[in-house]
């Protein structure tokens, strides 16, 4: 094998492919002094911070904000009305007048913060470098400013307020080294608020009553005035009105009253003129004793009783007598004097009602004539009349704005006056001293530093090696890498393999070359193949052979070869390995790479579950060996199908007494050691490097940390050139 000096990508196989997540792992613990030394000098400095920088306290006071006017306090449509709630956009701007700068003002005044260093560090002496700044017309001389506007910088800086969530609450929040000035700072921009409330009503009361009280004189003499107005008009074109409930005026009134009088003496003059045809009609019948009237006259009554009378003795008499007889003659005269008499009481009576008809008609003439004199009046009033309510419509709302004014400036009255109206928020919650500082959390503090730190230089320590793989694999694109400079870049490593077994080696492939010579002449490909018998591998065998193994560790041993160099089709330690400890049991070889993929169904498409175990095994004719390629698949099925891959290598452990597993030198080949070592009895690497070459020893790490059971390094160089780079070398075990 050439030495592992020579190569570049295939130095360690997968460098082309960048850093793995396996490699991350080993990567930090390279680096672990780099991660836990800034770590610990954080958290040291973060406590430190926090136990020297002084604290700061925080005095919370909470407003309710809501319509806090009493119900005797508001009208009567006002109490009807209901009040407009108070939303968000109320809210927020309620958080804008407690940061105004006039109640900023006021509360430094009240809680005398001018001279205090902490919030006015301008009122002490000024200092030489400021005088000089002052000089040059570049610095301000913080005495120019009023006191109060030097402190209203550092005033809001302390100063927070904020809505509690999403409900009417205003969280008013004051930080400062003093606990006792912080509580009494949130209780006095609370109070101070509440006062600017209450003083904004009185104000608007105030001014409402002001302003009232000078419009009502002369709202009042202009209602006077439009009053006496619409009486005048009325009076002068004789729109007098009735004291009724109509309050009509009089010309309508009376027109009133002639069209009912008009109307009755139509109806009455009507009804007359009915008795009398209809009498006159009974008359011509002969049954005048039948109208009422006639039928009532008292004297009417006796001559139809003696009527009847007569009548009766004539049909008495008729019984006897002849219609001739004179008895008869006299009884008939006697009827027809009785109707006579009848009939001209009848007409007397007709000629009573011809008479009431003809006044009723008289009156009904009169009346109508009187009615159409009223009517032209009437006629002639309605211009006026318009013109009356017109006059009466302005009186009208003079008198109600009057009113509404009266009724205004009574209510701003009462309000004008301190503590008259409550203002539309109270306090809820006041600030008490508090005891614990809101400034610094100390845990919260050092534990936050410590794991940003710990992730930074985690983080900087994976970039460096993702920078320096890149600077790495693009030296080795160039041709111009060498790892004996890029060894600098490396962290040390504390333990390093020892090399085991160097007479495993053909004697025709050793050169007499010096230790520096070895480490950078390859081995050409013409070299002549090695025949089995060319190596010593009886000291091998009998390591691999009494290796450590787990207690329900299937019969069979499983051997993991990781070769670091392109053989090129040349037959190495792997080939003449496999073949002697096959004469020493049934052996099966596994593949698990390749240099490129394969038409021939093997190791992956095994554990893919895509062929079966007679599908992929291979027998030799010439050694009756049993082997399988790597497969069709692409590698990264190993990865994904761990519980597969774990029965695979357990049934073939239970079918041979040899599972001897190779790994070329290709892309790749790094993580598949990572991945295939746990369930490895022995790994043996197959590197002529010296023992403080990085490569190997981080080839042997990750065979270490996936958790082989032994390891064992493999070399191809007599025992006499073994004896010279330091005496007999002896293998290291996992352990």
């Amino acid at each position: 094998m050439s030495r592992i000096r020579q190569r570049s990508n295939e130095a360690l196989p997968g460098a082309q492919d960048g850093l793995g997540l396996a490699q991350v792992p080993r990567i930090l613990r390279r680096s672990l002094g780099w991660i836990v030394g800034p770590t610990l000098v954080v958290a040291l400095g973060a406590s430190v911070f926090v136990n020297v920088v002084s604290p700061r306290y925080t005095g919370e006071s909470k407003l309710l904000l809501e319509s806090r006017d009493p119900a005797f306090a508001r009208t009567a449509q006002e109490r009807g009305d209901q009040l407009a709630p108070i939303d968000e956009q109320a809210v927020a701007s309620q958080v804008q007048v407690v940061m105004s700068r006039d109640l900023a003002r006021e509360a430094i005044r009240r809680l005398k913060l001018v001279g205090n260093p902490e919030f006015d560090p301008g009122a002490g002496s000024i200092g030489p470098v400021q005088r000089v700044l002052m000089m040059l017309g570049i610095g301000a001389n913080p005495l120019d400013r009023p006191a109060e506007d030097r402190v209203l910088d550092a005033y809001f800086d302390h100063l927070l307020v904020y809505p509690a969530g999403k409900s009417r609450i205003l969280a008013i929040e004051f930080r400062a080294k003093d606990a006792v000035l912080a509580a009494e700072a949130a209780n006095t921009i609370a109070r101070l608020y509440i006062s600017s409330l209450e003083a904004d009503k009185v104000d608007t009361a105030r001014y409402a009553s002001t302003w009232l009280g000078g419009n009502i004189d002369g709202l009042r003499k202009r209602v006077a005035e439009a009053e006496a107005k619409v009486e005048v008009f009325r009076a002068k074109n004789g729109l007098v009105g009735s004291a009724g409930a109509t309050g009509r005026p009089l010309n309508a009134q009376q027109l009133g009253e002639l069209s009912s009088q008009l109307s009755s003496a139509r109806i009455l003059k009507a009804d007359l003129t009915g008795k009398v045809k209809a009498i006159r009609d009974l008359i011509k019948d002969g049954r005048a004793f039948e109208i009422p009237d006639v039928a009532n006259n008292e004297v009417i009554r006796r001559i139809v009783e003696n009527r009847i009378s007569v009548r009766a003795q004539l049909a008495l008499e008729s019984r006897t007598l002849l219609p001739a007889h004179p008895r008869i003659k006299e009884l008939n005269a006697q009827l027809e004097d009785l109707d006579a008499q009848i009939k001209v009481s009848a007409e007397r009576v007709v000629r009573t009602m011809e008479n009431d008809a003809k006044i009723a008609g008289a009156r009904v003439e009169s009346l109508q004539a009187a009615v159409d004199g009223q009517q032209d009046v009437v006629v002639r009033g309605n211009s006026s009349e318009i013109q009356l309510r017109a006059l009466e419509r302005e009186a009208k709302a003079q008198r109600e704005q009057l009113e509404s004014y009266l009724s205004r400036y009574r209510e701003a009255a009462a309000r004008d006056g301190e503590a008259a109206t409550p203002a539309d928020a109270r306090i809820v919650s006041r600030a008490v001293t508090p005891e614990v500082p809101s400034f610094p959390k100390k845990l919260p503090i050092v534990a936050f530093a410590t794991l940003l730190t710990l992730m930074l230089t985690a983080g900087a320590a994976i970039a460096r090696a993702l920078l320096a793989d890149s600077a790495r694999n693009a030296a080795d694109r160039d041709g111009a890498f060498d790892p004996a400079q890029d060894r600098q870049r490396r962290e040390p490593v504390l333990e390093r393999p020892l090399f085991a077994f160097p007479e495993a080696m053909p004697p025709a492939g050793w050169t007499q070359a010096s230790d520096a010579e070895a480490a950078v002449q390859p081995r050409p490909a013409e070299a002549p193949v090695a025949a089995p018998e060319d190596f010593d591998l009886a000291p091998l065998i009998a390591r691999i052979s009494s290796g450590p193994r787990a207690e329900d560790a299937p019969a069979g041993r499983r051997v993991l070869i990781m070769e670091t160099d392109a053989t090129n089709g040349v037959p190495g330690l792997s080939a003449a390995l496999i073949r002697a400890l096959g004469q020493a049991g049934t052996l099966v070889s596994v593949a698990l790479n390749a240099g490129r993929p394969g038409d021939t169904l093997g190791f992956t498409d095994l554990v893919a579950g895509e062929a079966a175990f007679l599908d992929v095994i291979q027998a030799e004719r010439d050694s009756g060996l049993h082997r399988i390629e790597a497969g069709r698949r692409a590698t990264a099925v190993l990865f994904d199908e761990a519980d597969a891959l774990t029965l695979t290598f357990e049934a073939m452990a239970e079918a041979y007494d040899w599972v001897v597993c190779c790994l070329r030198a290709a892309p790749g080949a790094v993580d598949l050691l990572e991945l295939t070592a746990g369930y490895m009895d022995t790994v043996v690497i197959a590197s002529n490097a010296s023992a403080e070459d990085p490569a190997l020893a981080d080839l042997y790490a990750i065979a270490q940390g996936a958790g082989a059971g032994q390891i064992v390094v493999a070399q191809d160089r007599p025992a006499s050139a073994a004896r010279g780079l330091g005496g007999a070398m002896l293998h290291r075990d996992a352990a």
